[in-house]
């Protein structure tokens, strides 16, 4: 059963659906927006769908606006951290405008191309904004492949065209299998693919990016790594893993999800710290990282600080920003939600997250202005 939150006239249109009939839940979806013009939407799913008959639905019964999203590591619905559902995120036509561009053929990405596209993108955007008036905010909106190995290049060229406006998003998941994620953009799921949706909106916009760890003090430096796969073989001139293991601490356990969750490694640029999370440890004892990793970067093993109470400040600073917020629109990473899982706090922050407007998706990485991370929660905060 479809679940919509409460739409006054202007606010966003959320439905959520847990039916696993793409034509049930698209059918959802459409009845809870009842005769609401859109101006764009955003759409996140459960892996578990099948990706061509959710397409085509979409287009048959949604086709008359901008849609674009991605399949999951999990879903932030109404109900906080959910799963095996779909959440649609509608942006009203009298307060919004939305204009969308798309890459295919990551790997052959060329940044010249890309940089004149976005330019592009954003003359436009700015000609389709002009109905709503002269006090408008920006926001750019990025979804890219979470399996391409292409989200650094991708996410620096696009934030560079943009300038001033502010560049969030998340990449797309397929639970923890690491097969195959897919990008919806032109009616069709597609892989090695990124699109960038420019919002424009006679509210308040507001991006952010945050994590709760902090360093340890022991270093890691990385002594052999292959950038290209975002393998890393040595650690200090040691079996990567295992020397990972041993400055984290770790007596007897195993080195899985949650361990990566819980210790994530992190590099310090631009003054301050950023995670560069571990997808998985291989049988020759090197780790697969989540995003770029070189030769000589030092590392450092984060440490938890209270995850609750940090969220609390994170929205307080945000409603301070925008207003009362209509919605957070979300692309927390799927290590946050490993990490509840294991502290056993995922009902304290799926509530907190509920309360707090929060949508979106569980990603396999966010990117924020011109940086991809890992084990952040990033977001657009919008007022109401």
């Amino acid at each position: 059963m479809a679940h919509m939150a409460h739409m006054a006239r202007s606010a966003l249109a959320v439905v959520s659906s847990h039916a696993s009939d793409p034509v049930t839940a698209v059918d959802e979806v459409v009845r809870a927006i009842g005769g609401t013009a859109l101006a764009g939407g955003l759409l996140f799913c459960s892996h578990r769908y099948d990706r061509d008959e959710l397409a085509r639905e979409l287009t048959r019964r949604l086709g008359d606006f901008p849609l674009i999203g991605c399949t999951s590591a999990g879903e932030l619905t109404q109900r906080g951290y959910d799963e095996d559902s779909l959440v649609f995120i509608g942006f009203p036509a009298d307060g919004f405008a939305m204009s969308v561009l798309h890459f295919d053929d990551l790997d052959g990405f060329d940044v010249a191309e890309g940089r004149r596209a976005v330019r592009e993108l954003a003359a436009q955007a700015a000609a389709s904004a002009r109905r709503l008036g002269e006090q408008l905010h920006h926001a750019a909106i990025f979804l890219v492949d979470g399996l391409s190995h292409r989200e650094e290049l991708v996410t620096m060229t696009v934030q560079d065209a943009l300038g001033e406006t502010v560049m969030v998003g998340g990449s797309s998941g397929d639970g923890m299998v690491f097969r195959e994620t897919g990008v919806l953009v032109d009616g069709r799921f597609v892989k090695d693919a990124a699109v960038v949706a420019m919002l424009s909106s006679t509210r308040p916009l507001h991006a952010f990016c945050s994590h709760h760890y902090r360093p340890r003090e022991e270093r890691m430096v990385v002594t052999s790594a292959d950038a290209q796969a975002r393998v890393v073989f040595e650690i200090n001139a040691r079996p990567a893993a295992q020397e990972y293991a041993r400055i984290a601490g770790l007596v007897g356990g195993e080195i899985d999800a949650a361990f990566f969750a819980a210790n994530p490694p992190m590099v310090r640029a631009g003054g301050e710290y950023h995670i560069r999370a571990v997808q998985s440890a291989n049988p020759d004892g090197s780790l697969t990282f989540y995003c770029a990793i070189d030769n000589g970067i030092v590392l450092r093993v984060g440490e938890r600080v209270d995850r609750l109470a940090h969220l609390e400040r994170l929205f307080s600073e945000v409603e301070t920003r925008v207003g009362e917020i209509d919605h957070v629109i979300g692309f927390d990473c799927v290590l946050n939600r490993v990490d509840a899982d294991n502290r056993q706090i995922t009902r304290e922050v799926s509530q907190l997250y509920a309360a707090r407007h929060v949508v979106g998706f569980n990603t396999y990485g966010e990117q924020f202005r011109a940086a991809h991370n890992n084990q952040t929660l990033s977001g657009l905060a919008i007022g109401a």
